[in-house]
């Protein structure tokens, strides 16, 4: 029995609903930033993070900063790429345009490589675009909020080696991390960002990053300061003495071993974290890691099945209509012709259930999106996805639709 007060279930993808345990550890102790049982926990939180994106690699770096999920693309543009240089994004949906529009902020030339709504682009047009010009960059939405498509990381990532090796394969993982598989070393990932609120099951609050080798050496050898101060790497990464070799000039006195002193369970300072939600982190990602992750991805896939199947029953059409392309941690679904999201959203909370509206602007009118990831999904003495698709059923027949 949970002990939160009584409250529709969040189903929507992201923020999820929340294990206890985890929002107990939300109301731990005023305690220092600096001080050695905070400084245990956090290592411990780093370290649990590399196993989250299975990685082994010592060269690897994972962050956590005080921010939502879009500090990530932050931190990429300001510390993985400069003025003028050339990114491309592939486009599945609303958040590659964001991610594009924060590259072309700090001046970096961002190309779109679209696909209908619905699909992705396909690995032989990303050859044709790598083919064309150097890119930097190339970034993809491994699950796009918006539109519920899953990209293929692994394939893209042998493709990239394949036609262009010097450019950094970059994952926005925030609608993925802790629902699909995403295996940072063995796919050859540079950089994956996500955010604390998804599939890990955390407070909203915390950017994650994870990093390669080869993207901290990306970054050590760029010519130009990078053009934020909280996102910047240089104050969030090494000391003087390690970055002495840098190729621009700076003000050596704010450098800190931050994200490394922490994991090595040493105090540092830049900027003060929230202990409170590194404690709820903390909590989650041992829940998580618990089970084996295989486990984990078979559970999210087969509620997902299970999900589709029902709306399918139902008559109703994916976004993602190919079951390739179907994330495994959400589902968007159109709803019956002449129908809109504020008619069947408000059946749906009074039945104690909450999905999210439509995001897409070129069809938001005409969609809803149900989240199933975390405790909803993962937890069995939870009812949450069956209590769900009988209110999704309930709620279409409320306005008359019949299957």
């Amino acid at each position: 029995m949970s002990s939160q007060p009584q409250h529709p279930t969040l189903l929507i993808p992201g923020p999820v609903e929340f294990d206890d345990e985890v929002l107990q550890s939300m109301s731990h102790y005023s305690e220092g930033h600096t001080a050695q049982p905070f400084v245990n926990c956090f290592s411990e939180t780093l370290s649990m993070l590399r196993r989250l994106f299975q990685t082994t690699d010592p060269a690897s770096q994972p962050f956590v900063i005080s921010g939502s999920g879009t500090l990530g693309w932050d931190q990429i543009a300001v510390n993985l790429a400069e003025k003028g240089d050339e990114v491309l994004v592939l486009h599945t949906g609303y958040f590659a345009d964001s991610f594009a529009d924060c590259f072309e902020t700090y001046g970096v030339k961002a190309t779109q490589l679209k696909a209908p709504i619905g699909d992705r682009p396909q690995l032989d047009e990303i050859e044709k675009a790598l083919k064309e010009k150097q890119y930097k960059l190339i970034t993809v939405t491994h699950v796009d909020t918006s539109t519920g498509v899953l990209s293929e990381v692994e394939g893209l990532s042998k493709l990239v080696q394949r036609v262009s090796p010097e450019t950094l394969l970059i994952v926005d993982g925030v609608c993925s991390v802790g629902c699909e598989d995403l295996q940072f070393d063995s796919w050859k990932v540079d950089a994956v960002i996500t955010a604390s609120q998804k599939a890990i099951g955390c407070p909203a609050g915390l950017s994650i990053v994870m990093a390669s080798g080869r993207a901290i050496e990306r970054f050590k050898n760029r010519k130009t300061r990078p053009a934020s101060y909280f996102a910047s790497w240089q104050n969030w990464l090494p000391s003087s003495s390690d970055f002495a070799n840098l190729s621009y000039e700076f003000q050596t006195d704010m450098f800190l071993l931050v994200m490394q002193n922490y994991e090595a369970k040493k105090a540092s300072y830049f900027a003060t974290p929230s202990p409170q939600l590194i404690h709820a982190l903390h909590t989650a990602l041992t829940q998580i890691l618990s089970k084996p992750l295989s486990e984990r991805f078979a559970t999210h896939r087969n509620v997902s099945q299970k999900i589709k199947k029902t709306v399918t029953d139902l008559g109703l059409k994916q976004l993602a209509s190919k079951p390739e392309n179907q994330a495994n941690g959400m589902t968007t679904m159109y709803l019956p012709e002449g129908l809109t999201p504020p008619e069947i959203l408000p059946n749906l909370l009074k039945r104690g259930v909450i999905f999210a509206p439509g995001l897409h602007k070129e069809i938001a009118t005409k969609y809803i999106r149900f989240g199933h990831m975390g405790v909803s999904v993962t937890d069995p003495k939870r009812n949450d996805i069956d209590r769900a698709l009988e209110s999704l059923k309930a709620g279409l027949a409320d306005v008359g639709y019949k299957s």
